[in-house]
């Protein structure tokens, strides 16, 4: 039997604010190394091998269950690893991790003729023990090919008190290679210190890693039974799916009536107190030691770091002097440090978050007023993402705006128009192909032209570099929203 892999990348990553914000959350960020950690969490099942009975390769192309507002960051970062997911699942609003593997499962089931084991991961963790992980991954496809539901608990290092705790029951079984496994004996919610000290010394605990293997036909059939609304609400908004390339669009007006829930509350916590109950699958943990992080924090993501030998963690153009165990990162600007300790200090081009290890759970204030406030720093950075490519506005005043664009090779915007804005735009670097109105014409460096009010125009790459343009917006309205799309590759609405 085939092991699916499932990434389900829906998390909004608001404690490392200001790096991760709503439009492009934490699992598309580089922050351990030259790979967001999404993408790490692809790499690492290279080399995983599971046993598959019949000719073929036993691992499947990945789903991935998206938000729909960033499926073309996920469609890139999968293009920069040059590797296709089986389905690129998109959800229209968030509804928590039950309903997303639900959709999975679905999905999973489409794909291949037959049952596949899931092999669900969150897209935002860090493992830097992958060959440990891909050993237990293997393992946990034969626990699973025998009707398991298997879970990886984190062996903890510390009295951690932001995590959920597994409790583990009798050995199940004892593999010679493998080590033990147990019976999952119940989910415990987030400990105070004294009892997560207490977790600590007892040994019977691990850490909730967020990691589940299981048939898919063993999830839908579990869903069904212990939330039964969430089953129905699912398989509806999947069945009213469109497919859009590598995308599936599930059915909006339905899948918002889905009611959220997680995969630990949905599923698992009920089926550790049904244990013993006539036809329902084993609940195991398989326990974990390989350096993960969930890089929930900025605290989590300096423990995360290489350090310098005063404990410190720079990225970017940083000083420090009598200065011990912080985490400074710049990335728009010299940031210096002189006689602090335990300080985390993140600079972006609009934002700058200064605060100490021990409090950066409570960053979530900072975003909650963002929220209440409205402000576009909870959102987006100066820089957006396109499926094109990128701009980032460089200047703004009345009436008038100025940004840089970045044109993928080979991409092309929208044809398009603007009902208030005059355009000028300008060749920094490579060539552009611009269509205005009738006339389509090349641009080379240094070159430039203007797009009057009520043009239809359009700007592509028809080079090998990225393409380089300085656009100046003018006019009496320049907000994102002033455009009507006449056409577009990327199916994207005038709202999108």
């Amino acid at each position: 039997m085939f092991l699916q892999p499932v990434v389900l990348s829906g998390g909004s990553g608001t404690r490392l604010w200001p790096l991760s914000r709503e439009a492009v959350p934490k699992q598309f960020l580089a922050l351990t190394g030259a790979h967001s950690l999404l993408q790490q969490t692809l790499r690492r099942l290279d080399g995983l091998e599971v046993e598959q009975p019949r000719a073929g390769v036993g691992l499947l192309a990945p789903v991935v269950v998206c938000n729909e507002a960033h499926r073309f960051l996920v469609a890139e970062q999968l293009r920069q690893l040059e590797r296709r997911a089986a389905a690129i699942i998109l959800e229209p609003v968030g509804r928590n991790t039950a309903p997303a593997l639900t959709l999975a499962a679905l999905g999973a089931l489409r794909q291949s003729p037959e049952d596949t084991v899931l092999l669900v991961m969150p897209a935002d963790h860090l493992i830097r023990q992958e060959p440990e992980f891909r050993r237990l991954a293997a393992l946990s496809h034969r626990l699973a090919l025998g009707g398991a539901v298997v879970t990886f608990g984190i062996v903890p290092t510390k009295p951690e008190t932001g995590y959920g705790y597994l409790r583990r029951g009798a050995a199940f079984a004892t593999d010679a290679e493998a080590g033990e496994v147990f019976r999952l004996e119940a989910f415990v919610e987030k400990p105070d210190v004294a009892t997560a000290e207490g977790y600590l010394a007892g040994g019977d605990y691990y850490w909730n890693s967020g990691i589940f293997v299981m048939r898919a036909s063993v999830w839908l059939r579990l869903i069904e039974r212990f939330r039964p609304d969430i089953a129905s609400a699912s398989q509806r908004a999947f069945e009213g799916r469109e497919q859009d390339g590598d995308f599936f669009r599930v059915d909006a007006a339905v899948f918002r009536d889905c009611p959220k829930d997680s995969i630990d509350y949905a599923v698992m916590e009920r089926l550790t107190t049904a244990a013993g109950a006539e036809a329902l699958p084993p609940a195991l943990v398989l326990p974990m030691a390989a350096g993960w992080s969930d890089v929930g924090a900025w605290s989590a993501l300096w423990e995360a770091r290489e350090h310098d030998e005063l404990g410190n963690v720079l990225e970017g153009d940083t000083f420090v002097h009598d200065a011990h165990n912080n985490l400074l990162m710049a990335r728009h600007r010299m940031v210096a440090a002189v006689g602090v300790n335990d300080l985390v200090l993140v600079e972006t081009p609009d934002a700058v978050l200064v605060t100490t290890k021990d409090r950066a759970q409570d960053v979530k204030a900072v975003t909650e007023f963002l929220q209440r406030e409205q402000r576009r720093e909870l959102h987006h950075h100066p820089r957006m993402h396109r499926p094109w490519g990128s701009f980032e506005g460089i200047g703004a005043g009345e009436r008038y705006q100025v940004k840089r664009l970045t044109v993928n090779p080979g991409e092309t915007l929208s044809l398009q128009m603007h009902y208030h804005r005059a355009e000028h735009w300008v060749v920094v670097s490579g060539t552009a192909r611009v269509t205005c109105d009738d006339r389509v014409f090349l641009l080379a460096e240094n070159q430039s032209t203007y797009l009057p009010v009520g043009s239809r125009h359009r700007l592509e790459n028809p080079g090998q570099i990225p393409l380089e343009i300085i656009e100046v917006q003018s006019g009496s309205y320049l907000g994102e929203d002033d455009i009507v799309r006449f056409d577009d590759r990327y199916h994207r609405s005038s709202k999108d």
